[in-house]
């Protein structure tokens, strides 16, 4: 199956469990990889047979704007349902990370896989 992605799209949200973090927006960094079959698209130059990631990550960033999660465990699984939900994707690979989340790391964050056929990869 083919892939198209989205990497390193960050996105300001309010994320959190405790008042500090939920008091403003912090950043959110996502990366998600679609994986769809392509060749239709690929053979015709026709946009409208593939997945496109400008939709997709418009998509991402609305929903992040819009919805305030507890967790990121959450918001990763919000993103995966988004991208399921786009014509031509039968699986995804959602990753959200919040940068600086824990002392000393650069991010800390969650990935899941997700399929159209069960919710497990």
């Amino acid at each position: 199956m083919d892939k198209i992605f989205v990497k390193d799209l960050l996105v300001r949200g309010i994320i959190g469990v405790t008042t500090k973090e939920r008091s403003q927006p912090q950043d959110i960094l996502v990366n998600v990889i679609l994986y769809s079959d392509i060749a239709r698209a690929g053979s015709s130059d026709d946009i409208k047979k593939s997945v496109n990631y400008r939709t997709v990550a418009k998509a991402i960033i609305a929903h992040i704007a819009e919805t305030q999660r507890s967790t990121v465990e959450a918001l990763v699984t919000d993103i995966a349902q988004i991208c399921l939900e786009m014509p031509g994707v039968q699986k995804v690979k959602a990753r959200v990370e919040k940068p600086g989340a824990v002392r000393f790391a650069k991010s800390a964050g969650v990935e899941i896989i997700r399929s159209k056929n069960n919710d497990s990869p």
